[in-house]
C-alpha cells in the first residue's frame, strides 16, 4: 500500500481521497452479501464530480458523528490499555495500483488493524446483544484489510457507561475479491467520466 503523510480529517487528507472510493463508503459499491449495492451508479456519479470540481461532497456533521469523532481517543486509549497493545495512527492508505483507499483508525503490530465505532447508546446495546461485527460494516472492514494486506482487523465498539465490544475479524479473500472487482469497475467508471465530463 501507498500511505499519505497527511492526518486524518486535516485539510490534506481530505484532498488526498478526493474523488476516490474509500472503505468507508465501500457499502456504497458491495452489499454485505457481495453484490454490486444499488448505490454504486450514485456514488461514482458523487466521486466523478469531485474530480471536476475538485470539492468534495458537503456532509453535515451531526452531532452522534461528532460525538464519534470526539471520544474516539479515549476509546483507542481504552483498547491499547485493554490489550496491552500500542496501536500507531495513520493516514489514508491507497491501494499500490489502483486509485482506491481507506484510513484505519490504527494499525496493531504486524498483521492487525483496528477501526473504532462510539455509537450512541442504544445503538450500542444493539451491538453489545448481537456480539459480532454489524453486517453493514462488512464491507468497511475488510476493504481497510484488502487496501493495506493485513491480516485482521479489531472492530472496537465504545460507550464511556457501558463495557466495550470486540470483534476480530480476518480476511474473507472470497469476499475480497469481488470487492475488488467492483471497486475496479468503479474506479474506470470515475476516470472515464471525468474525462468525458470535464469542460475543455
Amino acid at each position: 500500500m501507498r500511505v499519505t503523510e497527511h492526518e486524518q480529517r486535516s485539510e490534506g487528507w481530505y484532498a488526498a481521497r478526493l474523488g476516490i472510493p474509500t472503505a468507508s463508503q465501500f457499502g456504497k459499491i458491495i452489499t454485505p452479501t457481495g453484490k454490486q449495492s444499488a448505490q454504486m451508479a450514485a456514488y461514482c456519479n458523487q466521486l466523478i464530480a469531485e474530480k471536476i470540481t475538485g470539492e468534495p461532497t458537503y456532509v453535515k456533521v451531526t452531532d452522534a458523528m461528532q460525538h464519534g469523532t470526539d471520544t474516539e481517543p479515549e476509546a483507542r486509549a481504552f483498547y491499547e490499555i485493554a490489550y496491552d497493545v500500542e496501536v500507531f495512527e495513520i493516514g489514508l492508505c491507497l491501494h499500490d495500483t489502483m486509485d482506491a483507499g481507506a484510513s484505519p483508525d490504527g494499525l496493531v503490530g504486524d498483521d492487525g488493524l483496528l477501526e473504532i465505532k462510539c455509537p450512541q447508546p442504544g445503538t450500542m446495546v444493539e451491538y453489545l446483544r448481537e456480539e459480532w461485527l454489524p453486517a453493514k460494516y462488512k464491507p468497511q472492514v475488510q476493504g481497510q484489510l484488502w487496501i493495506t494486506g493485513r491480516e485482521w482487523c479489531d472492530f472496537f465498539a465504545y460507550h464511556p457507561t457501558m463495557k466495550p465490544l470486540m470483534v476480530r475479524t480476518y480476511r474473507d479473500e472470497e469476499y475480497i475479491g469481488e470487492l475488488a472487482a467492483l471497486v475496479g469497475q468503479a474506479v474506470e467508471i470515475i476516470n472515464l467520466n471525468v474525462e468525458k465530463l470535464r469542460r475543455k
